[in-house]
């Protein structure tokens, strides 16, 4: 079964995380195959949770883009040099392929045989050498062992199509000479007697015991086929070792990991069709035929705590989106299929698991009622935020309860363990918890962090204004704002980059200045958000 990642948002705060660790592990519970990850570096108060409670941090995913890993690609599709080349054209015959890769015996790839390369040998008429297994010549010529004395062939190729007399006089047989020939036995103790490297009995020829007797001794090599000499002079070339085939050129290979858009890319310049796929080794697993992109398997994901492509991991539109959590207003995401979608006007994403755990009547562990209880204490600042709700205090209760804890306490703690600012920078401040917005084609960002100390920040306020200018400038948004917020003074100080100023203003109808004050204001989702989108929409 394959597995799927339940993700939050970029710049992650601690509800984002939990709850995806808390979905993970019910969705687990009922059978699925699931597993919680973080897109962005975890904040204090997440650290701070996750280590009471003794839970493991999730594992960071970079991205859900296509990778040939997703693909059906011929997998495990690959000759040995030491193959014959008729071995390569059967195999790609049975596989309806045109290429296939060649690899040395510890399957390191060496090099990419084509269709069109085979063509060229088949229509040579000028070979004169082989260089093969005796094994090789057994299978391509449909061959029985008579005398083996080296398990490889390498020599130049006879036939003995004049007179036995003119033959004996007008050929010199020599150590390396590989010779075709019928049941012509003054012919064959010539032969033998010079100690060829190897005899091919055509027509199913006999050849004399006293003759197979000399052979023994000088290390000649028999063996006999119903083949006539014309068609095995056709086909003995087919029994050359594969690699006799591979030019020096080095072909365009892929890894596993590669992306499919980068593959697309390299191909529209190349315009091949086959293309050998290796893993950071070099060993070669397979064949990409470019038509087997069609073929996918997308990464499947769970989305919790946001439904914006813009909070969201890169190559979300590369992904399956299976199924979404959110406490959020809807954004803009869209999906191919249709999917499970729970979004509830509650304080945190946390609750709305906690919910489902309730639904399905699963037993919620200490640890994940720990960190699910601070998923909900942090978003609604210990309930004390306009955003929660009747059932937020309720599963705040039950999950204190099996959690051990004293919420109050704990949620005081919790939220005290993000506010110092010792070890951050503005960016980090800025990051901490940040978030992306899209309003008629606009684009606004907005950080918030908790502290009981802003005059730590006002002192260096211009030097974070200077921070919001530099990330609205190289991003394009309209405003970046950054939320100080005191929950003790219950209200935040906001700072926003300078051409933001106006959009500000109007969301509160007053003159403000950097660091402003702002009384009540505690949610972004509530009292942040709703307020600039209105002034952007108009």
């Amino acid at each position: 079964m394959n597995k799927t990642f339940i993700i939050g948002h970029k710049k992650p705060d601690t509800d984002s995380v939990v709850s995806a660790i808390g979905l993970s592990y019910l969705k687990n519970a009922l059978g699925e195959n699931t597993e919680a990850r973080v897109i962005g570096d975890i904040n204090k108060e997440t650290e701070y949770a996750l280590k009471y409670f003794n839970v493991n941090t999730p594992k960071y995913l970079n991205d859900v883009k296509l990778q040939l890993r997703d693909i059906d690609y011929h997998k495990g599709f690959f000759i040995k040099d030491t193959d014959s080349i008729y071995h390569g054209y059967q195999s790609m015959l049975e596989a309806d392929l045109t290429g296939i890769p060649v690899v040395k015996e510890d399957n390191t790839f060496y090099g990419l045989i084509t269709i069109k390369d085979l063509s060229r040998v088949m229509i040579n008429d000028n070979i004169e050498s082989l260089y093969t297994s005796y094994d090789n010549l057994l299978y391509v010529l449909k061959a029985e062992e008579v005398n083996r004395a080296s398990s490889e062939i390498q020599g130049n190729l006879l036939v003995a199509a004049f007179k036995s007399t003119t033959f004996m006089n007008e050929i010199e047989l020599k150590k390396d000479d590989i010779l075709i020939v019928g049941d012509r036995h003054s012919i064959l103790e010539y032969a033998v007697n010079s100690g060829v490297k190897m005899i091919i009995l055509s027509g199913n020829s006999m050849i004399k015991e006293e003759h197979l007797e000399i052979a023994r001794k000088n290390n000649v090599n028999i063996i006999r086929t119903p083949y006539d000499t014309y068609k095995i002079s056709r086909f003995v070339v087919l029994a050359n070792y594969i690699r006799t085939m591979v030019s020096m050129y080095n072909p365009t290979s892929f890894l596993e990991t590669d992306f499919v858009s980068d593959v697309l890319d390299i191909n529209n310049k190349l315009k091949h069709t086959n293309y050998p796929v290796v893993n950071k080794s070099n060993k070669c697993l397979g064949l990409l035929k470019i038509t087997d992109l069609a073929e996918k398997h997308p990464k499947k994901v769970i989305l919790v705590d946001h439904n914006e492509k813009m909070q969201s991991i890169e190559g979300l539109e590369e992904s399956e989106i299976i199924e979404i959590i959110d406490h959020h207003n809807l954004g803009n995401l869209t999906t191919n299929n249709p999917i499970n979608f729970r979004n509830m006007l509650v304080g945190s994403t946390s609750t709305i698991v906690y919910t489902l755990f309730k639904e399905r009547q699963i037993d919620i562990p200490k640890d994940i009622a720990g960190v699910l209880l601070s998923g909900i204490l942090s978003d609604t600042l210990v309930l004390k935020s306009p955003t929660a709700t009747t059932i937020d205090r309720e599963a705040v209760r039950e999950l204190a309860n099996i959690a051990g804890v004293d919420y109050q306490k704990y949620g005081m703690e919790l939220l005290k363990s993000g506010t110092s600012l010792e070890g951050m920078s503005k960016e980090d401040v800025l990051y901490n918890d940040y978030k992306l917005y899209t309003v008629n084609d606009k684009n606004f960002a907005i950080g918030q962090f908790f502290t009981m100390n802003f005059e730590e920040i006002e002192k260096e306020i211009d030097d974070y204004v200077d921070v919001l200018d530099k990330v609205a400038e190289a991003n394009n948004y309209n405003l970046v704002a950054l939320y100080v917020t005191d929950i003790v003074k219950n209200g935040s100080y906001v700072i926003y980059n300078r051409r933001g100023a106006n959009t500000i203003a109007l969301a509160y109808q007053k003159e403000v200045f950097e660091g402003y004050f702002i009384d009540g204001c505690v949610s972004r989702k509530k009292h942040i958000v709703p307020v600039i989108m209105e002034i952007l929409e108009n």
